[in-house]
Protein backbone atom coordinates (compact mmCIF):
# COMPACT_ATOMS: atom_id res chain seq x y z
CA UNK A 1 0.00 0.00 0.00
CA UNK A 2 1.53 3.23 -0.99
CA UNK A 3 0.85 6.37 1.92
CA UNK A 4 0.33 9.72 0.62
CA UNK A 5 0.04 13.09 2.75
CA UNK A 6 -4.29 13.21 1.21
CA UNK A 7 -5.81 14.47 4.85
CA UNK A 8 -8.99 13.85 2.87
CA UNK A 9 -11.51 12.86 5.98
CA UNK A 10 -9.09 13.82 8.32
CA UNK A 11 -10.75 16.15 11.73
CA UNK A 12 -7.78 18.51 12.54
CA UNK A 13 -7.66 22.01 15.18
CA UNK A 14 -5.23 24.20 14.95
CA UNK A 15 -4.49 26.68 17.65
CA UNK A 16 -2.85 30.06 16.99
CA UNK A 17 -3.97 29.84 13.70
CA UNK A 18 -5.44 33.98 13.71
CA UNK A 19 -1.80 34.82 11.51
CA UNK A 20 1.73 33.34 10.89
CA UNK A 21 2.54 29.62 10.41
CA UNK A 22 -0.79 28.71 11.84
CA UNK A 23 -2.95 30.30 9.26
CA UNK A 24 -0.53 28.58 7.00
CA UNK A 25 -1.01 24.96 7.90
CA UNK A 26 -5.23 25.64 7.99
CA UNK A 27 -4.66 26.75 4.31
CA UNK A 28 -2.24 23.69 3.35
CA UNK A 29 -4.43 21.41 5.54
CA UNK A 30 -7.81 22.21 3.54
CA UNK A 31 -6.04 22.12 0.29
CA UNK A 32 -4.88 18.89 1.36
CA UNK A 33 -8.61 18.13 2.23
CA UNK A 34 -9.00 18.13 5.80
CA UNK A 35 -12.12 19.80 7.88
CA UNK A 36 -10.76 22.03 10.29
CA UNK A 37 -11.62 24.05 13.36
CA UNK A 38 -9.10 26.73 13.93
CA UNK A 39 -8.54 28.62 17.21
CA UNK A 40 -6.85 31.77 18.65
CA UNK A 41 -7.35 34.79 20.63
CA UNK A 42 -8.11 37.00 17.65
CA UNK A 43 -11.34 35.80 16.99
CA UNK A 44 -11.92 38.69 14.03
CA UNK A 45 -8.88 37.34 12.52
CA UNK A 46 -10.04 33.83 12.81
CA UNK A 47 -13.80 34.64 10.44
CA UNK A 48 -11.78 35.87 7.88
CA UNK A 49 -9.61 33.08 7.57
CA UNK A 50 -12.75 30.57 7.98
CA UNK A 51 -14.21 32.38 4.61
CA UNK A 52 -10.70 31.54 2.83
CA UNK A 53 -10.52 27.92 4.05
CA UNK A 54 -14.54 27.03 2.93
CA UNK A 55 -13.12 28.58 -0.82
CA UNK A 56 -9.95 26.42 -0.42
CA UNK A 57 -11.71 22.62 -0.08
CA UNK A 58 -12.67 22.71 3.65
CA UNK A 59 -16.34 23.92 3.62
CA UNK A 60 -17.49 23.17 6.71
CA UNK A 61 -14.56 24.96 8.13
CA UNK A 62 -15.19 26.84 11.77
CA UNK A 63 -13.28 29.17 14.33
CA UNK A 64 -13.50 29.04 17.87
CA UNK A 65 -12.13 31.40 20.86
CA UNK A 66 -9.16 30.01 22.53
CA UNK A 67 -6.57 31.71 25.33
CA UNK A 68 -4.35 28.25 25.46
CA UNK A 69 -3.23 29.89 28.81
CA UNK A 70 -6.29 29.65 30.03
CA UNK A 71 -6.85 26.15 31.12
CA UNK A 72 -10.67 25.94 31.42
CA UNK A 73 -11.23 27.31 28.10
CA UNK A 74 -8.69 24.55 26.54
CA UNK A 75 -11.02 21.39 27.85
CA UNK A 76 -14.16 23.53 26.58
CA UNK A 77 -12.57 24.48 23.08
CA UNK A 78 -11.55 20.75 22.40
CA UNK A 79 -14.92 19.65 22.95
CA UNK A 80 -16.43 22.08 20.92
CA UNK A 81 -14.14 21.33 18.22
CA UNK A 82 -15.33 17.49 18.54
CA UNK A 83 -18.37 18.49 18.27
CA UNK A 84 -18.31 20.96 15.19
CA UNK A 85 -16.13 18.09 13.55
CA UNK A 86 -17.75 15.38 14.25
CA UNK A 87 -14.56 13.84 15.95
CA UNK A 88 -10.94 14.27 16.18
CA UNK A 89 -7.79 12.81 14.51
CA UNK A 90 -5.10 15.90 14.24
CA UNK A 91 -4.46 18.38 16.59
CA UNK A 92 -1.47 21.13 15.77
CA UNK A 93 -0.21 22.55 18.49
CA UNK A 94 1.07 26.07 16.85
CA UNK A 95 -0.12 29.04 19.54
CA UNK A 96 3.16 30.35 20.88
CA UNK A 97 4.66 33.83 21.74
CA UNK A 98 7.81 34.72 22.84
CA UNK A 99 9.48 37.47 25.01
CA UNK A 100 12.65 39.21 23.80
CA UNK A 101 15.21 40.64 25.70
CA UNK A 102 18.65 39.69 28.01
CA UNK A 103 17.20 37.02 30.43
CA UNK A 104 19.36 39.23 33.08
CA UNK A 105 16.28 41.96 32.08
CA UNK A 106 13.70 39.83 32.07
CA UNK A 107 10.76 39.62 34.91
CA UNK A 108 9.15 36.64 36.36
CA UNK A 109 5.97 37.69 34.69
CA UNK A 110 7.93 37.49 31.32
CA UNK A 111 8.53 34.16 31.92
CA UNK A 112 5.34 33.17 33.25
CA UNK A 113 3.34 34.96 30.91
CA UNK A 114 5.64 32.76 27.45
CA UNK A 115 6.20 28.90 29.60
CA UNK A 116 1.88 29.77 30.34
CA UNK A 117 1.38 29.80 26.11
CA UNK A 118 4.47 28.15 25.45
CA UNK A 119 4.77 25.04 27.26
CA UNK A 120 1.39 24.55 29.97
CA UNK A 121 -0.43 25.52 27.11
CA UNK A 122 0.97 22.67 24.71
CA UNK A 123 0.83 20.26 27.44
CA UNK A 124 -2.76 20.73 28.63
CA UNK A 125 -3.89 20.27 24.75
CA UNK A 126 -2.37 17.65 23.78
CA UNK A 127 -3.29 15.75 27.72
CA UNK A 128 -6.81 16.98 26.80
CA UNK A 129 -6.82 15.52 23.05
CA UNK A 130 -4.91 11.84 24.51
CA UNK A 131 -8.04 11.62 26.93
CA UNK A 132 -10.81 12.49 24.58
CA UNK A 133 -8.89 9.48 21.89
CA UNK A 134 -8.69 7.07 25.25
CA UNK A 135 -12.33 7.83 25.96
CA UNK A 136 -13.36 6.90 22.67
CA UNK A 137 -11.04 4.66 21.66
CA UNK A 138 -10.15 6.20 18.10
CA UNK A 139 -6.68 7.14 16.69
CA UNK A 140 -5.45 10.71 17.19
CA UNK A 141 -2.09 12.57 16.17
CA UNK A 142 -0.71 15.33 17.64
CA UNK A 143 1.60 18.23 15.41
CA UNK A 144 3.58 20.34 18.18
CA UNK A 145 5.23 23.53 16.23
CA UNK A 146 8.62 23.78 18.29
CA UNK A 147 11.62 25.67 17.05
CA UNK A 148 15.57 25.06 16.42
CA UNK A 149 15.92 27.15 19.54
CA UNK A 150 14.37 24.35 21.71
CA UNK A 151 18.25 22.67 20.44
CA UNK A 152 20.19 25.70 20.13
CA UNK A 153 20.17 29.06 21.61
CA UNK A 154 20.89 32.94 20.57
CA UNK A 155 21.19 35.51 22.49
CA UNK A 156 17.81 37.73 23.91
CA UNK A 157 15.66 34.14 23.55
CA UNK A 158 16.01 32.71 26.71
CA UNK A 159 12.40 32.45 27.70
CA UNK A 160 11.54 31.43 24.11
CA UNK A 161 14.17 28.58 24.01
CA UNK A 162 13.51 27.24 27.21
CA UNK A 163 10.06 26.62 26.24
CA UNK A 164 10.56 25.44 23.47
CA UNK A 165 13.39 22.87 24.45
CA UNK A 166 10.51 21.83 26.71
CA UNK A 167 7.97 21.56 23.85
CA UNK A 168 11.00 19.24 22.27
CA UNK A 169 11.65 16.78 25.28
CA UNK A 170 7.27 16.59 25.67
CA UNK A 171 6.79 15.73 22.13
CA UNK A 172 9.39 12.65 22.98
CA UNK A 173 7.91 11.69 26.51
CA UNK A 174 4.36 11.98 25.19
CA UNK A 175 5.37 9.82 21.89
CA UNK A 176 6.28 7.24 24.64
CA UNK A 177 3.35 7.11 26.89
CA UNK A 178 0.46 8.04 24.30
CA UNK A 179 1.78 4.91 21.70
CA UNK A 180 -0.37 2.67 23.53
CA UNK A 181 -3.55 4.88 22.85
CA UNK A 182 -2.71 4.53 19.30
CA UNK A 183 -1.73 8.30 19.52
CA UNK A 184 1.35 9.43 17.73
CA UNK A 185 3.62 12.36 19.04
CA UNK A 186 5.81 14.74 16.53
CA UNK A 187 7.09 18.08 16.46
CA UNK A 188 7.99 20.60 13.17
CA UNK A 189 11.14 22.46 14.49
CA UNK A 190 11.55 25.37 12.28
CA UNK A 191 14.53 27.85 11.95
CA UNK A 192 14.01 31.03 11.43
CA UNK A 193 10.77 32.52 9.16
CA UNK A 194 8.91 36.02 9.41
CA UNK A 195 6.50 36.16 11.32
CA UNK A 196 4.31 39.17 13.52
CA UNK A 197 6.35 38.01 16.46
CA UNK A 198 9.85 38.55 15.09
CA UNK A 199 8.78 41.12 11.80
CA UNK A 200 11.21 43.74 10.60
CA UNK A 201 13.91 41.90 12.22
CA UNK A 202 15.52 40.42 9.10
CA UNK A 203 15.66 43.95 7.74
CA UNK A 204 18.10 44.95 10.64
CA UNK A 205 22.08 44.55 10.66
CA UNK A 206 21.42 41.92 13.50
CA UNK A 207 18.92 40.00 10.98
CA UNK A 208 21.05 39.97 8.08
CA UNK A 209 24.37 38.99 10.19
CA UNK A 210 21.97 35.76 11.11
CA UNK A 211 20.86 35.12 7.39
CA UNK A 212 24.52 35.00 7.34
CA UNK A 213 24.71 32.00 9.11
CA UNK A 214 22.56 29.58 7.77
CA UNK A 215 23.93 27.71 5.09
CA UNK A 216 21.04 27.93 2.81
CA UNK A 217 21.74 31.72 3.57
CA UNK A 218 18.15 32.82 3.73
CA UNK A 219 15.32 32.55 5.79
CA UNK A 220 12.95 30.48 4.91
CA UNK A 221 9.67 30.42 3.37
CA UNK A 222 6.39 29.30 4.83
CA UNK A 223 6.04 27.15 1.89
CA UNK A 224 9.49 25.48 2.64
CA UNK A 225 7.03 23.71 5.93
CA UNK A 226 4.31 22.18 3.79
CA UNK A 227 5.96 18.61 2.61
CA UNK A 228 7.14 18.08 6.63
CA UNK A 229 3.80 19.41 7.86
CA UNK A 230 2.15 17.23 5.69
CA UNK A 231 4.02 14.02 6.62
CA UNK A 232 3.52 14.36 10.27
CA UNK A 233 -0.20 15.59 9.73
CA UNK A 234 -0.97 12.13 7.42
CA UNK A 235 -0.83 8.72 7.80
CA UNK A 236 2.53 8.95 5.91
CA UNK A 237 4.05 8.85 9.06
CA UNK A 238 2.19 6.09 10.53
CA UNK A 239 5.03 4.77 12.24
CA UNK A 240 6.73 7.93 13.24
CA UNK A 241 6.38 9.30 16.94
CA UNK A 242 8.58 11.13 19.39
CA UNK A 243 10.16 12.61 16.09
CA UNK A 244 11.31 16.78 15.80
CA UNK A 245 12.27 17.62 12.29
CA UNK A 246 13.76 20.73 11.88
CA UNK A 247 13.45 22.89 8.86
CA UNK A 248 15.90 25.39 9.19
CA UNK A 249 18.00 25.66 6.14
CA UNK A 250 20.59 23.75 7.84
CA UNK A 251 21.10 26.53 10.65
CA UNK A 252 21.70 24.07 13.19
CA UNK A 253 24.75 22.30 11.42
CA UNK A 254 26.10 25.85 11.38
Amino acid sequence: MTLSADLSGKRMLITGASSGLGSHFARVAARAGASIVVAARRQDRLEALVSELRELGAPHAAALALDVGDGAAIHACLADAVSALGGLDILVNNAGIARAGLAVDQTAEDFDAVMSVNLRGVWLMAISAARHWRETGTPGNIVNIASILGERVSMGTACYAVSKAGVVQMTRALALEFARLNVRVNALEPGYFETEINQGYFDTEAGKAMIRQVPMRRIGHYEDLDGPFLLLASDASRFMTGAAIPVDGGHMLA
